[in-house]
């Protein structure tokens, strides 16, 4: 059945009623405002559904203490997805320190309160609460990485996998859109929905299937701190080279994770693009979204990171191999950008996780294996092969484009990967820098750097000398924005006190600085718990509040203050009642 893309996916009964919908099929919940954007994973999913004859409602950040905003579009026919939203919960509400944050990107106005702590499983309880019987699918970040037992920052324990403490049907993880197709297919025939490539399910030991390899059982992780790093190594290894059935145990039940599906080629990923996103919030809201605002004019060139950082969840969720977009649909979409009512004449991003990784792949020979952690450190992979000239070519393209005044580059880039074609660097310096480029060395400690799998210091050395001296040729005021860590697992006050020394030999304070959050599924979350390294050997580790405040404090060169005793998170404020036209015509809109 073909369906036609509404301007809207309906966030209320009135909306259905314009489309001609008696009921949907497919229910999204999330913990963000819906901004019809392809930045966000639910306008995203919900266009994909509805491109293959799906109706799709959403209902976007409901108040979770009443049913009244999850049943306002009616019960849907097939299944809900649940997604916390562009980041977990807890990480969207308390800071490094287990500070309550004051502000949500992701809301209208910005304001903080508007989803609850652990999202997933409040709103898998009110799904459960109105539509009994009804097939419940998590996805999105947070479920992402907390399939497995995993470690909890914000309570220092290990948890169950997310689908246990939920009680979903199904976690569907990383990019979900075979997965979440095939899901609508079962459930529409009937059938089983165990076995769906990149889904998690939980069963009884008894029905465990055959061949399945095992990961330390969730009790083995609670005995001893060191088998988390065992479960994550593994984990990873599968979402990279997307083989093989996993399954742990806790108590009397087994958590089945089935491997990855394979990524959507170009033309897939060009055809999804290809929808008709309006990239505005929906017209239910009275304020401004600070997300929404902030990347309305940007494009997404591709998928994936094959830096592999060892503390971020971009290649566990997107996957290492990158994705990429094929020229013409970029070319398409920087042209359909320039008829926007909104258009201001500056598309502000062509990126990715890593920017200059559009076009990269791997050469190596078709079914061998790669036991790489990276394909960038300790040193680049010599199948792994950049396409940054081509890269070059495509900037300078959309850029002549009739009506785009600006182009500039914002995601951060690999400063490693850059050097290597050094006619894409002085491009991106001198024609795509909007005043400042974001680079992340992070630290430039050879050991730390070791075990962040960052690249070596010196590369971020050469890089920026080369910045200096273009930015200069061109009379250019711009700016390198290093982001830097304090804290990490294996750092030391030394470490912290020597990387200070570098930016006071130079003047240079450092602004973005982020103090290490141990964020569930991480390989540097599981060295934080276990104290060691991927290896197995001991390493220091900043573990309690005191500890970690000083490491920050050395970088930013602050006075040492003692910390107040630590305690638990705050408690989250009750959800806050929607007013005026953001109740969406009857539906939640706050």
């Amino acid at each position: 059945m073909t369906i036609k893309q509404p301007e809207f996916l309906p966030m209320s009964r009135d909306e259905m009623d314009a489309l001609g919908w008696d009921q949907i099929d497919v229910l999204l919940v999330s913990g963000d405002a819906y901004v019809d954007h392809p930045a966000f994973g639910m306008a995203l999913l919900g266009r994909w559904l509805v491109s293959h004859g799906y109706r799709v409602g959403i209902v976007a950040q409901p108040r979770w203490d009443t049913t009244i905003d999850i049943e306002s579009l009616g019960r849907p026919r097939l299944f809900a997805g649940i997604t916390a939203g562009a980041l977990d919960s807890m990480l969207a509400h308390y800071t490094a320190f287990r500070k309550l944050r004051h502000d949500d990107a992701y809301t209208p106005g910005g304001r903080h309160g508007a989803r609850p702590n652990r999202a997933s499983i409040v709103y898998t309880s009110l799904v459960r609460q109105t539509f009994s019987g009804l097939p419940v699918v998590l996805g999105g970040i947070e479920a992402s990485l907390r399939r497995a037992s995993h470690y909890d920052f914000w309570t220092d324990k290990i948890r169950r996998s997310l689908l246990l403490d939920s009680k979903a049907d199904l976690i569907v993880y990383g990019m979900a859109e075979r997965s979440l197709l095939e899901v609508a297919k079962r459930v529409d025939e009937g059938t089983s929905l165990r076995g769906i490539a990149g889904t998690v399910y939980a069963c009884r030991p008894p029905e465990i299937p055959a061949g399945a390899a095992t990961l330390p059982s969730h009790e083995e992780i609670l005995a001893e701190p060191k088998r988390l790093m065992d479960a994550t190594l593994d984990l990873e290894a599968q979402m990279h080279q997307r083989d093989g059935i996993f399954v742990q145990q806790a108590g009397d039940r087994a958590v089945v994770m089935m491997p990855p599906p394979e990524p959507l080629e170009s033309a897939e990923l060009d055809s999804l693009y290809d929808l008709p996103f309006t990239r505005q919030a929906h017209p239910a809201y009275d304020e401004p979204i600070p997300a929404a605002t902030m990347i309305q004019f940007s494009i997404t060139a591709h998928r994936g990171c094959a830096g592999g950082c060892s503390f971020c969840s971009l290649a566990l969720h997107q996957g290492r191999r990158i994705q990429s977009r094929s020229p013409e649909s970029l070319v398409r979409e920087a042209k359909r950008l320039t008829h926007h009512p909104d258009w201001d004449g500056a598309i502000t991003d062509v990126g990715g996780p890593s920017a200059n990784m559009w076009g990269a792949r791997c050469t190596a020979p078709s079914g061998s294996v790669c036991r790489r952690t990276s394909c960038l450190v300790p040193e680049r992979c010599p199948h792994f092969k950049a396409e940054q000239a081509e890269l070059t070519r495509l900037l300078r393209r959309i850029a002549s484009l009739p009506g785009v005044d600006h182009l500039r580059v914002a995601s951060g880039i690999r400063h490693d990967l850059a050097m290597i074609e050094p006619a894409y660097a002085t491009a991106l310096i001198t024609n795509y820098t909007g005043g400042q480029l974001k680079l992340a060395p992070e630290h430039a400690s050879p050991c730390i750097l070791r075990l962040m799998r960052k690249p070596d210091f010196r590369l971020f050395e050469k890089f920026l000398t080369l910045f200096t001296r273009e930015s200069r040729g061109k009379g250019k005021s711009q700016y390198i924005v290093p982001y830097l860590m304090s804290a990490f697992p294996g750092c030391t006050d030394d470490d912290m006190r020597a990387l200070r020394r570098w930016f006071r030999e130079r003047g240079w304070q450092p602004q973005q600085v982020q103090c290490f959050i141990p964020t569930p599924g991480t390989v540097a979350t599981a060295m934080f718990y276990g104290g060691i390294d991927p290896d197995g050997n001991p390493i220091p580790v900043a573990r309690t509040d005191a500890e970690r405040i000083r490491q920050h404090h050395i970088l930013l060169g602050k006075a040492q203050s003692a910390p107040p005793p630590r305690k638990g998170p705050p408690k989250p404020k009750g959800p806050r009642k929607p007013s005026g036209r953001n109740r969406g015509r009857g539906s939640r809109g706050q």
